[in-house]
């Protein structure tokens, strides 16, 4: 059956036995081809029945999707002709995780940050009303999304847009990552924990398909089931509240009715809420059994039983949970605070030791950085594990409300720098530049497992300003110990060289490369010493004093160019009078790519052979006044 759909129009002429082959077809491909490249299973095992409905009953890419998050968008590019494409996913130059503007006209938007799809949708429609086009738009929205403020932001305004033709599924599976928190998600458990759960889905079913009426008068028709057995079940009246007509529950699996309650929503005219019951990894029981995510985003495994392929190793969160789980023990004010991501950023540890000390906000960043911020007033410490790209959106938490008021709060960012598989949303290389205006708030970069462990002790130590322990993702590299040890800061000098031709300033996990380059440089007669400065901000006036005696002063991080930690060096030598040209070596200003890790990073000149070859040609420069050291090594480049 798959073979004969390379468009959704092509779902439209099978038949119900066709679909539901077709349905176990494609949790077969899922498995068969994610067990190879890795990626988000479970979600789109549990969006099977719901995507054919989706594009039997609205018309895409005339009528508009959008999916909040995108990860849940697998068989959305199935059946919209990209079947072909899952061998590369999440592959350099192959089939992206999530919905891709480049790959298919279907796709509107290529979201991964969570609580962002009512917002779109909301402005798609507004303008399809003010152009007279008659389309709709439909949201995706999974349950876990609507923990976010910016949903419930835009549910108020949609709720005001009465001509907007608007159809919110709610994909309620009881999960973003881990099974979904807060008072929300208790609202929508009680309806799957009744034991009348299965009695209001079939009446649901039964009632709408006898319905034949559209338009309000389907709402009337409806009024007692919606007031009547609903109301002690279903959370329609949560919505309701806000002018928005509801539809459901409706299991999420039972396609006909889903085309059925689709289908009425499409022709009412105006926002509609259907709310979907899907199981997250359905078909699949390595999945469905999986307690801790249900499969949600594994690496390679095997089909046959969901176990992962890959040996187990030591990565970066792992080192992370570790330690903190012996700094919890000694200190009963440390908290640790995550937004939907316990397992993801390794805080499990902790929580297991202490669950009453352990605060999973859902995915609602600002509040977790302004709730973490009242816990330090009160006298506690707490450590917020979050990935680097999803700090973006708690800036202003962070600015003002956390180091304004100098909070002792740490924040660990995990997936800091180039990530690579997720593409250029999960790209943690911002936050250095995004934090570099932040008064008083100091950021360290450990290079390896020890300095991971010193620098989160030392971070969870100071109470009057706010910390940050950035980490990437993936292994953990052998420690790299320094050769000596200089100034107040205590910077780590990991090579030194008898001439003083370069300073190479290696921010964190950059440690191996420039150690590499300065092994290489060292091999043409130029001397090198590289330094760890540990703490990267703020700029320790000790790394003014090395600069000084130096030719050139080279930075290297896993960070955006654009006001990173070269660009903070650069102003300090400065406004210190210190006359060293200064070449800063870090990632383009631009939206990477998917690719591995290590592919970005010599992708982008951060090898040992690129930076030895570029710093190189940076000296030579220097004997040439009307080209500077910068501009000869970005020509190198």
């Amino acid at each position: 059956m798959l073979d004969q759909i390379a468009c959704p129009r092509d779902l439209r002429g099978l038949d119900d036995d066709q679909l539901d082959r077709l349905a176990d077809e494609i949790r077969g491909f899922l498995v068969a081809k994610v067990s190879r490249t890795g990626g988000h299973l479970g979600p789109n095992l549990g969006v099977v029945e719901l995507t054919l409905a989706l594009h039997r009953v609205f018309d895409s890419p005339t009528d508009k999707i959008v999916f909040d998050t995108g990860h849940q968008a697998y068989v959305h590019k199935i059946v919209t002709g990209r079947a072909d494409g899952f061998d590369a996913l999440r592959q350099e130059g192959g089939l992206s995780g999530y919905p891709s503007r480049a790959e298919s006209e279907h796709d509107v938007v290529e979201n991964s940050h969570a609580s962002t799809a009512l917002s779109y949708a909301d402005g798609l429609a507004k303008a399809f009303v003010i152009r007279r086009d008659n389309r709709h738009v439909v949201a995706v929205v999974g349950d876990g999304a609507l923990t976010g403020g910016m949903a419930w932001e835009a549910l108020n305004n949609i709720a005001a847009a009465k001509d907007s033709k608007l159809v919110i599924v709610v994909n309620d599976n009881g999960r973003s990552y881990t099974p979904t928190v807060g008072g929300l998600a208790q609202h929508l458990a009680s309806l799957r924990t009744d034991p009348r759960y299965e009695e209001v889905l079939e009446r649901v079913k039964t009632r709408l398909v006898r319905t034949k009426l559209v338009g309000p008068p389907l709402y009337d028709t409806l009024h007692a089931i919606k007031r009547g057995l609903k109301d002690a079940l279903a959370p329609q009246g949560l919505f309701e509240d806000l002018g928005l007509k509801y539809i459901g529950p409706v299991d999420g699996h039972d396609r006909p009715a889903l085309e059925v309650a689709l289908g009425q929503a499409r022709n009412f005219g105006g926002p509609v809420i259907v709310h979907v019951i899907t199981q997250k990894g359905r078909g699949y029981a390595p999945a469905e059994n999986h307690e801790e995510d249900r499969l949600h985003s594994p690496g390679a495994f095997d089909p046959q039983t969901g176990a992962l392929l890959a040996p187990a190793v030591a990565e970066w969160r792992d080192v992370f949970r570790d330690e903190l789980v012996k700094i919890g023990a000694d200190r009963d004010d440390v908290v640790a605070v995550t937004a939907a991501m316990t397992y993801p950023t390794g805080l499990d540890g902790f929580a297991t030791a202490n669950p009453e000390r352990t605060f999973d906000v859902g995915i609602a960043e600002q509040h977790a950085v302004t709730s973490a911020a009242g816990m330090a007033m009160a006298g506690l410490h707490p450590v917020v594990a979050i990935y680097s790209t999803f700090l973006n959106r708690a800036f202003d938490q962070v600015l003002m409300d956390v180091a304004l008021h100098r909070c002792g709060v740490t924040f660990v960012l995990d997936r800091a720098g180039a990530t690579g598989d997720d593409g250029p949303s999960h790209n943690g290389m911002w936050d250095m530049s995004i934090l570099q205006v932040v008064p008083g708030l100091r950021i360290a970069a450990p290079r390896d497992a020890s300095r991971l462990r010193d620098l989160l002790r030392e971070a969870v130590d100071v109470d009057d300003a706010p910390t940050v322990v950035r980490i990437p993702k993936g292994m953990v590299t052998a420690d790299l110990e320094a050769v000596d040890v200089v100034g107040a800061d205590r910077l780590d000098v990991l090579a030194r060289s008898r001439r003083a031709d370069v300073l190479m300033v290696a921010v964190g996990p950059m440690a191996g490369p420039a150690l590499d380059a300065a092994g290489l440089l060292e091999a043409q007669g130029v001397g090198v010493t590289v330094v760890d400065p540990r703490w990267v901000k703020p700029v320790s006036p000790d790394l003014l004093d090395l600069a000084r005696g130096h030719r050139l002063v080279a930075t290297v991080e896993d960070n955006g160019r654009v006001g990173g930690c070269g660009a903070a060096l650069h102003l300090a030598l400065s406004d210190a009078g210190i006359d060293v040209p200064l070449v800063a070596f870090g990632l383009p200003q631009q939206f990477l790519p998917q690719a591995k890790r290590a592919a970005l990073l010599t992708g982008a000149g951060l090898s040992g052979p690129h930076l030895a070859s570029d710093v190189a040609a940076a000296l030579a420069a220097l004997d040439r006044p009307a080209h500077s050291a910068h501009e000869a090594a970005t020509d190198r480049r």
